[in-house]
């Protein structure tokens, strides 16, 4: 069977993707490793047989493929996350790995580790192939030719012994702190996503008669938009510019607790519910599909003025919010339409409203994007002490990712992917990574726990992972009150590990450990480089 399966690469792949992927579903107190799991399976194969491992371009295009999804899908939420809480965020995370610099730096000198082999054990144990890569540019460039293999061979060591439980120990962590801490993730992401109702008021307070909504709102700010107007035995659709009469009923769509706020601003709670008359207007879900409506404000579309039809809710995934002015669409988002009968379908075709469009990715941004992450993870950045650091494979086209994400879109170049087919490429691309990274990493992480040291060298590796782990997710939930599956997130970004955020993922079974992920990832894996470099000089 190994002979087999080393003369077959793509069936090595699909048999630890077919074994991994099932058993990551697999529920234990409560929590499941999810497609994590590939990563062990891949590990086991691995160490079957040196030779047993899949190319490096398997797990190098499936970490391309997953950080650029990432990246692509969370720019906007990123950069505006930085005006708010992200510099602090980002603070901690470059302030911590400044503080595992030190301990690896400490324990190093206890233990007697060789300056590359002290570096291997920083990048391994917070799992970061770039920052390796970079300490290996670094000694290949000091090293005597004499002595050139070996001292190669030292990082590499460290890195391969102490990887794994970089993963493991991260997941261990947050598995136990959530149940020591007795965190319901689940409960946590349905509190965030509050239900949206449709409510008809009727005005009655002296303080809105006479105004417009936009002067109302302009005073009394609410997460609400408002729909149908019965005024004068009319029904019409409201709008900013709508000036209310005492007596007029009005239906306001929102969360449960701002249209009960608007409601004692207006007025009080109406008998009638203007949204079930469809006779003058008429609702319907429409898919956006169309490429010129992607990456634009709902208030650029000018649907009163051309359709007299408006946007009331988004769904977006399996989340969904109030349509404001400055929402804007994203492909495979679903709008609920308000309109006149006879102007629904040409605002559906407005829209788009083809779900097979949204099946099909657009190959010339979604390879131009990769291209642009590549060529900029190929860029040396020049550092104080004559070092240049890489960005290499992940961080490139992540930033790059970020940028495209928060852009939006470049004249007619569309750079966001239709939801569900981000989703689908990431986990494909998660998948790549997960299998290639194990059966590369499972012989060497075996055979050399079987050699002298090897014990020494993986406890090390587990104190350093573990108490980083601890400290920031203390700090995270006790001390700053982050929400847990937001920061459990920020534990992956902060690991620079996909495995973590595949996990994280599986157990909020929302997308808030994305947003943390990308809030910090460049942060940590730019900090990394320069510490794993910098411990090859401090430590010898």
């Amino acid at each position: 069977m190994i002979d087999i399966l080393l003369q077959n690469p793509l069936l090595l792949l699909f048999l630890v993707a077919a074994i991994g992927y099932p058993l990551g579903h697999i529920t234990i107190g409560g929590s499941s490793l999810g497609v994590a799991a590939v990563l062990f399976v891949g590990l086991g194969f691995g160490a079957l047989h040196p030779d047993l491992k899949l190319p490096e371009l398997v797990y190098q295009l499936g970490l391309v493929v997953f950080v650029y999804t990432i990246g692509i899908s969370s720019g906007r939420q990123f950069f505006t996350s930085l005006r708010s809480k992200g510099l602090r965020d980002n603070l901690i995370v470059a302030g911590l790995l400044l503080v595992g610099t030190g301990l690896t730096l400490l324990l190093g000198r206890l233990l007697d580790f060789s300056p590359g082999l002290t570096a291997g054990v920083y990048t391994g144990s917070l799992t970061n192939t770039a920052a390796l890569a970079a300490v290996l540019e670094a000694a290949r460039e000091g090293a005597p030719a004499n002595l050139r293999e070996q001292i190669l061979a030292e990082p590499v060591v460290g890195f391969s012994i102490t990887y794994p439980m970089g993963v493991i120990g991260m997941i261990l962590v947050i598995s136990v702190l959530r149940t020591l801490w007795r965190i319901d993730l689940r409960g946590e992401a349905a509190a965030k996503e509050r239900q949206i109702i449709n409510q008809t008021i009727v005005i009655t307070c002296p303080e809105a008669v006479g105004r417009t909504i936009q002067e109302l709102l302009a005073q009394h700010p609410a997460n609400v938009t408002f729909g149908r107007l019965s005024s004068g035995g009319k029904l019409m659709l409201a709008s900013g510019q709508t000036q209310l009469k005492a007596g007029d009923r009005l239906s306001v769509i929102g969360p449960a607790d701002d249209v009960a706020a608007v409601t004692g601003l207006l007025g009080s709670v109406s008998d009638e519910h203007l949204e079930a008359d469809r006779s003058e207007f008429d609702f319907r879900r429409v898919f956006v599909s169309s490429p010129e409506i992607a990456g634009r404000r709902l208030r650029d579309l000018n649907l009163p003025q051309r359709f007299d039809a408006f946007v009331t809710r988004v769904r977006r995934g399996d989340s969904e919010f109030v349509a404001r002015g400055e929402t804007v669409l994203e492909l495979g988002d679903r709008v609920r339409v308000v309109a006149r009968p006879d102007m629904m379908q040409r605002v559906s075709n407005f829209f788009g409203d083809s779900y097979r469009a949204l099946s099909e990715i657009d190959i010339l941004t979604f390879n131009l994007g990769l291209a642009l992450g590549l060529l900029v993870g190929m860029i040396p950045i020049p550092l104080p002490g004559g070092v240049e650091i890489k960005l290499g494979f992940a961080g490139g086209p992540l930033i790059v990712a970020l940028t495209l994400g928060a852009l939006e879109r470049t004249g007619p170049l569309v750079w966001n992917l239709p939801y569900s087919a981000n989703l689908t490429l990431r986990q494909l691309g998660l998948i790549l990574f997960l299998a290639g990274i194990g059966t590369r990493s499972g012989y060497a992480f075996v055979t050399t726990l079987r050699q002298g040291g090897g014990l020494t060298i993986f406890g090390a590796g587990v104190a350093i992972t573990v108490v980083m782990a601890l400290v920031l997710l203390w700090i995270g939930y006790r001390l700053l009150r982050i929400p847990f599956g937001l920061l459990i997130g920020m534990v992956a970004g902060f690991q620079t590990q996909p495995a973590v955020l595949g996990f994280a993922l599986e157990q909020t079974g929302d997308d808030q450990p994305n947003v943390g992920y990308a809030a910090v990832y460049p942060v940590a894996l730019i900090t990394k480089i320069i510490c794993a470099q910098l411990l090859l000089t401090l430590a010898g």
